[in-house]
């Protein structure tokens, strides 16, 4: 039985995905946020991993914008500022 689907224009989806290799402590780290997953990392990389992602998420709500409506030179823009 075939069913067809009416096609939608789907909205473009974006997320962030971040990875920390430096951990030696023997922890499983994991976050799931709007917009992004982080694994891995040592207990200050994971948290500086969150800390970006958030502050990204925060000054994407502040100008109304999903992530999936920003280049890549915006977000580029986003991140180096926050890093300042």
């Amino acid at each position: 039985m075939d069913i067809q689907r009416q096609s939608r224009p789907q909205k473009p989806q974006a997320a962030l995905l971040g990875l920390g290799f430096d951990a030696d402590d023997g922890h499983k780290r994991i976050t799931r946020g709007k917009n992004f997953l982080l694994a891995g990392g040592s207990q200050e990389t994971h948290g500086m991993m969150q800390e970006t992602a958030i502050k990204i998420n925060e000054r994407l709500d502040k100008a109304g914008k999903r992530l999936a409506d920003v280049s890549v030179n915006e977000l580029r823009d986003i991140v180096a500022d926050i890093r300042k």
